[in-house]
Order: C-alpha cells, then sequence, then structure tokens
C-alpha cells in the first residue's frame, strides 16, 4: 500500500508574448447584457406513450390517473384500476423561452422520467402545456422522443449507455404566448454579466466617446453591475439601432487576479496578473510503502502438523532531498512555471506550494481550489 502517490501536473499560465502587453479588447455584447431582455424557463408535466414494456408500473400511481383524464377528456370512460401503464411514463417537461419570442416559433425540450418507468426510448410525448413562473401558458410541447441512449440484456445481464430516462424533443414546443421581455426605452439599463467596477467605468466612458455630441452623458457607471443609459436625441425613435451600435463598442475587460487549482484533473490555471513577492521556496517529499506478501509454510513429512499462510509485512520509508528555487523581486507567473517545473513538482506539490504562499503573503492574487 502507498500512502502518497504523485500525480501528473498541467499547469496553464493565460499570458500573451510580452508580459507587457494589454489583453484583447472585447465587444460590449459580450460583456453586458440588457435588464429585462433575458430567458425565462418554462416546466410542464406530461405522458410519454408508446414504450416498449419499460414505462410506469402499478408504484406510479399517477401515470394511471393522468391517462385516465386524458382517456375522459376524450370520451373514453375507464377505470384507473382498469389500465396497465406499462408503456405509459410520467415525465417532466422543461424548455426556455428566448427574450421576444413569437408565437410560431419552435423550441427544443427536454423529457425526464419522473416514476419508475426505466427506458423512454421509442416514445412519444403528449400534448404538454408549458408554464412559466407566473402560472401562464406560453406553449405546448408534444412530438417523439430521442434519448441518445439505450439498455440491451435484462435482469442483471443488460448493459445502458448514457441516460435513457431522460430525453430531447427537437422543435417540440410551439411558442402560444409572446415572452414577457422588456424592450428598451428612452432609459435603460446594461447589467455585466461579471460585475467590475473598473470595467463598468470603461464602459461608461466607451459609450460616451462613441456619442460626443450630446450635452448630457448618455451613459452612467451605477456600480460595479449596472450601467445606466439614455437614449441620445438622434436615437430617441430608434432605440433598437442605439442598441445594436452600442453592441459594436469593445472594451477591455478588467479582472482580478485569481488562481484556480483542480486537484482531481491535477490543473493549475493563472492569469497573467499574479505577481510574485521576492521569496524562497524549499520543498521535500516523504513516500512511505508498506508491502504484505504471504508465504506457505509446509510441515515436516509424517508430521502432525498442517500447511499455514503467513503473512509477511514490510515497510519501505523513501525520503527525498529537499528541493529548493529562490523567486527575485518582479517575478512573473511564467517564471514560477518553469522554477516548478525544474524542481519536478507534482500537482499535491504545486498546491501545497501555492497555499504556502498565499499564507506567506507572496502574491495578492486569489486562489481559488475546485
Amino acid at each position: 500500500m502507498r500512502l502518497w502517490t504523485p500525480t501528473t501536473l498541467l499547469l496553464l499560465v493565460l499570458q500573451p508574448e510580452g508580459t507587457l502587453l494589454a489583453s484583447a479588447p472585447t465587444r460590449l455584447k459580450e460583456l453586458v447584457s440588457i435588464e429585462g431582455v433575458r430567458d425565462n424557463q418554462l416546466l410542464g408535466y406530461g405522458l410519454v406513450v408508446g414504450l416498449n414494456q419499460t414505462g410506469d408500473r402499478r408504484q406510479t400511481f399517477f401515470s394511471v390517473q393522468s391517462l385516465a383524464n386524458i382517456l375522459q377528456q376524450m370520451g373514453v370512460s375507464v377505470p384507473a384500476n382498469a389500465i396497465r401503464v406499462n408503456n405509459v411514463a410520467a415525465v417532466m417537461v422543461t424548455a426556455t423561452l428566448p427574450p421576444f419570442a413569437q408565437p410560431g416559433t419552435k423550441l427544443d425540450i427536454t423529457v425526464a422520467a419522473i416514476g419508475d418507468a426505466s427506458n423512454l426510448q421509442g416514445g412519444l410525448l403528449l400534448l404538454t402545456s408549458l408554464k412559466g413562473i407566473n402560472g401562464q401558458v406560453y406553449a405546448v410541447a408534444q412530438g417523439p422522443v430521442v434519448t441518445g441512449g439505450f439498455v440491451v440484456g435484462r435482469a442483471q445481464a443488460n448493459q445502458s449507455v448514457n441516460h435513457p430516462t431522460t430525453g430531447r424533443v427537437p422543435n417540440g414546443a410551439i411558442v402560444e404566448r409572446p415572452a414577457p421581455s422588456i424592450a428598451p426605452g428612452d432609459h435603460f439599463r446594461l447589467q455585466l454579466r461579471q460585475a467590475d467596477f473598473t470595467t463598468s467605468v470603461r464602459i461608461a466612458e466607451a459609450i460616451n466617446s462613441k456619442f460626443p455630441q450630446d450635452a448630457a452623458k448618455t451613459a452612467k457607471a451605477e456600480n460595479s453591475a449596472v450601467v445606466t443609459l439614455s437614449l441620445p436625441p438622434a436615437f430617441r425613435s430608434r432605440p433598437i439601432e442605439f442598441v445594436a451600435e452600442i453592441e459594436k463598442l469593445t472594451v477591455e475587460a478588467d479582472r482580478p487576479a485569481k488562481i484556480v487549482v483542480n486537484e482531481r484533473t491535477g490543473t493549475v490555471v493563472m492569469g497573467k496578473e499574479v505577481k510574485i513577492s521576492p521569496t524562497a521556496i524549499m520543498h521535500g517529499n516523504l513516500t512511505v510503502e508498506i508491502e504484505t506478501s504471504f508465504n506457505v509454510s509446509q510441515p515436516q513429512p509424517f508430521s502432525q502438523g498442517t500447511t499455514q499462510v503467513v503473512p509477511q509485512t514490510s515497510v519501505a520509508v523513501k525520503e527525498e532531498k529537499t528541493r529548493n528555487l529562490v523567486l527575485k523581486q518582479g517575478a512573473t507567473v511564467e517564471e514560477l512555471v518553469r522554477a516548478l517545473a525544474s524542481i519536478g513538482s507534482t500537482t499535491r506539490d504545486v498546491i501545497a506550494i501555492l497555499q504556502n504562499l498565499k499564507a506567506s503573503g507572496a502574491f495578492e492574487a486569489e486562489l481559488e481550489i475546485i
């Protein structure tokens, strides 16, 4: 048994050629969204029929009730206790309603079993109403379910690929009510996808520089996540064109220095903004191996003894020499990466070194371990 095992290290440094170069500007379309212009989640309950004996069993009683209610609406009166639901499965249906979606727009939907159905392959989703958080019906869904997986075999001898109890219906929903989106007016707000005061101010400055002819400021940074806009006089009757113009603007987004470590995959990601203070690092490895072997002890001929299995345990301890490195004033991330690679650091070594560097105040970046 080995108590410590080195793992493979993958270290990524997000840094362009030349440490003095600024990051590439980004369009406002990627940095912000307009307040009120957003997606809406839809949810519905329905039935999938036509399954090959893989539907709900008797334990899922609401499938029987739902099927009886549907038949009742069609003029067929059947007692719920007289229906077998092996070919029917109760499902929850979800969809995302995009902003400004109009009646007739088609949406992709996701179907997931909520009973004890084992497979939705080959099933057909019956007409299902999809409601928003306000209880209003915004779309109706129906169509064949595509699972993207399958189950073969029976009992204990079976093979499953992906998740056959969840599937999709491409273009399976039709919008019946316009999406509750708010169109831009004379005044609206931009929401930053990642809140940052510096980026917020840069966005306001870029928009005001684009429209310098207006006496009043067109854009104003309210906080780290919101920029307020007022339509210029030239665009008072054309708010959509104004939005299209500001989406084309580019801004250099500012991000805090951050180091992300994933111990499970052995990945360390550092930004170019991370600066290392003068420091010395000493690190050594201790490996302990415990191995147990079983030997067979045979008795002497014609004796009364019996054959015995005798375990033998050996313990080996290996301690490597301490490895050290020194980082001078103004050390960059690239120098840190090369220094760690030169001493053969593993993932656990890097995590331990970074945690100690953070504790010693050698760098001011945020350290996140996931």
